[in-house]
């Protein structure tokens, strides 16, 4: 499954059509009646995203999002309001008590389905960033960073200057600083911000929130999608927050918006109040990855980066797979170890030198790097032996991220330069996977033991393969 969602809505006839939606998309599905109910479950067990009917009880549906916002174990829950009123003061009210969003009846399958996916993205984001940062504390690195005291950096991206110019008045007046007006081709080519007469800073920075004008009749679906994905893809601009402003009847643009990166999708007229309120929870969002970032960059490199290839190194793997451990036996999920090593690797160094030994290693971190998933660890753990561990996967994925791994090695020779002619390498893995039984809990040692024997045997049977160990299976 690629998420937990939980349900709370009083109406049985709606948590039966949500359950359904959601187990068509492949998510694990719990549904309750109550918030009471809903306290319960997640004491047990958080999800990961909550759609919760706000109309059913609105003082009590608030009080419990407000709860959930301020326990530390249920801040990064995701919320979507689902059924309030169509209005703006029903909006406010539960943003203002912690949703993410608000989806009033009748709801758009597709809206709903993309607002689910991009929630549950920044979740998984937040999810990686949080896990390291408590690796980092285990090795005494606990120093609070300075909170961020200059003004965020927003530019309102519209093609109507009347429009856009009422806008930024209002939210300039209610946040106090300055806000530039940029149009969608310039906000893809001004990579540093010198529009000082309008709010911008000099420091060679670009924007911590865009906020696009989409509601222009003279603008296309495609000049939406290409403006949100470039953004998103960019190296100046990929880390800033989305907010994109629809008509109500666009929801279909809406929702391929969000797939294609937007943090926030407005549909409709949208007062003031709820548009600060959203804005404000975007850079609050965005603040905090990149207080983590910097944290984990600044704090973590010297002592848990692996100098030559740049990956983590075994003190970092060994303390982060303990959080990876953790995290899989209280949801009940498995999760697989991956040991990789060179064959042969002494006669490459004894024919071709230790720099060319150097640059095969440089050259496996790179493609390791390059194919597995962020949340996924990927670790130098001795002269050239590498250490992969996959959250939440299962025995056939395993084996076949390992055979594809294997293939990725064989099909593209090493550069190892002076002149020299590429090299061709093959890896031996040996994979393990945790048991999903607590009675049969492995611990981390074991499974360490479990894929050292099982790169044992690959390389016994030959070399360039893989073999898995059948205890865990």
């Amino acid at each position: 499954m690629s998420g937990r969602i939980l349900i709370v809505d009083s109406v049985s006839t709606n948590r039966i059509v949500l359950r359904v939606k959601m187990l068509a998309a492949k998510y694990d599905v719990d549904a309750v009646a109550s918030c009471a109910e809903a306290a319960a479950r997640i004491a047990v067990c958080p999800p990961d995203l909550m759609l919760i009917n706000l109309t059913d009880d609105s003082d009590v549906g608030h009080g419990f999002c407000r709860k959930l916002r301020v326990d530390p174990k249920t801040t990064h829950i995701a919320i979507i309001s689902i059924g309030a009123l169509d209005t703006s003061v029903a909006r406010f009210s539960a943003l203002d008590a912690g949703a993410d969003d608000v989806l009033p009846r009748p709801i758009s399958d597709a809206l709903l389905l993309a607002r689910v996916r991009s929630l549950m993205r920044r979740r998984n984001m937040s999810r990686e960033l949080q896990m390291r940062d408590g690796t980092r504390r285990n090795f005494g690195f606990d120093e609070t960073p300075k909170p961020r005291i200059t003004p965020a950096r927003i530019t309102l991206l519209s093609e109507n200057p009347v429009t856009a110019r009422a806008l930024v008045d209002t939210l300039e007046q209610r946040m106090k600083q300055r806000i530039r007006i940029n149009t969608f081709d310039c906000a893809l080519t001004d990579t540093t911000d010198g529009d000082t007469a309008s709010g911008g800073t000099t420091d060679g920075c670009t924007t911590d929130l865009f906020i696009v004008d989409g509601t222009a009749p003279v603008l296309t679906a495609g000049q939406m999608f290409r403006l949100v994905a470039d953004l998103r893809a960019r190296e100046s601009t990929r880390l800033a927050a989305q907010m994109v402003l629809l008509p109500r009847q666009h929801a279909d643009t809406g929702a391929m918006l969000l797939d294609l990166g937007a943090d926030d999708v407005v549909m409709g007229a949208v007062g003031a109040d709820e548009l600060l309120l959203r804005a404000r929870s975007l850079l609050r969002h965005k603040f905090d990855q990149d207080r983590l970032r910097d944290t984990l960059r600044h704090g973590m490199h010297a002592a848990m980066i692996d100098p030559l290839t740049g990956l983590y190194n075994r003190r970092y793997a060994e303390s982060h797979l303990r959080h990876i451990a953790e995290q899989a036996h209280a949801a009940g999920s498995q999760y697989a170890l991956m040991m990789i090593d060179i064959d042969h690797f002494k006669r490459i160094n004894d024919s071709y030198g230790h720099a060319a030994g150097d640059r095969v290693l440089c050259g496996l971190a790179t493609r390791l790097k390059q194919n597995f998933r962020p949340e996924d660890l990927v670790a130098r753990i001795g002269g050239e032996e590498f250490l992969i561990a996959m959250p939440r996967t299962t025995q056939g994925e395993a084996i076949a991220a390992a055979q594809r791994l294997r293939r990725l090695v064989n099909i593209r020779p090493f550069p190892i330069g002076d002149g020299a002619t590429d090299l061709r390498v093959t890896i031996s893995v040996g994979v393990a996977l945790d048991s999903l039984n607590p009675q049969d809990a492995t611990s981390l040692g074991d499974l360490f033991k479990r894929a050292d024997a099982a790169l044992y045997d690959a390389k016994a049977n030959g070399r360039d393969a893989i073999a898995f160990s059948q205890s865990a299976a």
